[in-house]
């Protein structure tokens, strides 16, 4: 090979974008020839680390847009301290069918069982398969939705929102919201209704959604569009964070609060 062939090789790899093809090459090839490797094998194996490389970078990618707080596994939940939650139920969502069904997900239950967890860990799995995931807690994402209505933003926020295949909305519930909110929330529910998926997490049964609204019929009308296609995972359990605070001795063995 001729020194301007190399140099053009270097300078088209660049062009092409092929990053890790152009970096590992010169020491691969030197490799490859005391292997006697052949041209094919040469070029399987280059091809075979960029593919991988432009994986990882665009995992990378979709976790930063995600938004996670934190990295919660599947495989780190403690599934025999949560006997009310059914592990096929769980693996059979982790399959990812319910996104592409456009289908949404609900985990119900107490502060403290887990629900963020599987939430986020689902939410892994999905960007793991190349889905596009966000993950906002129910009031700020109410928030911005409000402010970017009063604005008069509001639709430009929710066609912002429809390029992810998966929203997680977390801790529905804790706090109420207003009327606006109430609306602008109905708004993006309907919006993403049999077109694209949302995980919920919430400390509130479905009877008690009306006051988290302040409005029974816009909330039933939330309801019907996200319990259509849906699974429901209600969790009855003890708290992670008061199993662990007994641990430490920090609380007594008969605590209820």
């Amino acid at each position: 090979m001729s020194n301007l062939e190399y140099e053009r090789l270097h300078h088209n790899l660049k062009l092409l974008n092929l990053i890790t093809f152009e970096s590992i090459l010169d020491n691969y090839l030197e490799i490859a020839s005391k292997a006697e490797k052949s041209t094919i094998e040469i070029l399987d194996y280059l091809i075979a680390q960029e593919l991988q490389s432009k994986e990882a970078r665009s995992l990378s990618l979709r976790m930063r847009l995600a938004g996670f707080p934190v990295e919660k596994r599947l495989e780190d939940f403690d599934f025999k301290f949560q006997p009310s939650i059914d592990k096929a139920s769980i693996k059979e969502i982790a399959s990812l069918k319910f996104i592409h069904n456009a289908e949404n997900v609900v985990f119900l239950g107490p502060p403290g069982v887990g629900k963020t967890h599987l939430a986020i860990a689902l939410g892994i799995e999905a960007a793991k398969a190349g889905f596009k995931v966000n993950f906002s807690n129910a009031s700020v994402l109410v928030e911005r939705l409000a402010k970017a209505e009063k604005e008069k933003k509001l639709e430009d926020k929710i066609r912002g929102l429809s390029k992810f295949q998966l929203l997680i909305i977390d801790e529905i519930g804790y706090l109420p919201f207003d009327e606006l909110g109430a609306h602008c929330f109905f708004q993006l529910i309907s919006r993403r209704y049999e077109k694209a998926s949302i995980i919920f997490t919430s400390n509130k049964s479905y009877g008690e959604w009306g006051d988290i609204f302040k409005d029974h019929v816009i909330a039933a009308a939330i309801l019907d569009r996200i319990l259509h296609h849906c699974t429901t995972v209600n969790i009855k359990g003890d708290s992670y964070r008061i199993k662990e605070r007994r641990k430490q001795g920090l609380i007594t063995q008969n605590f209820s609060g």
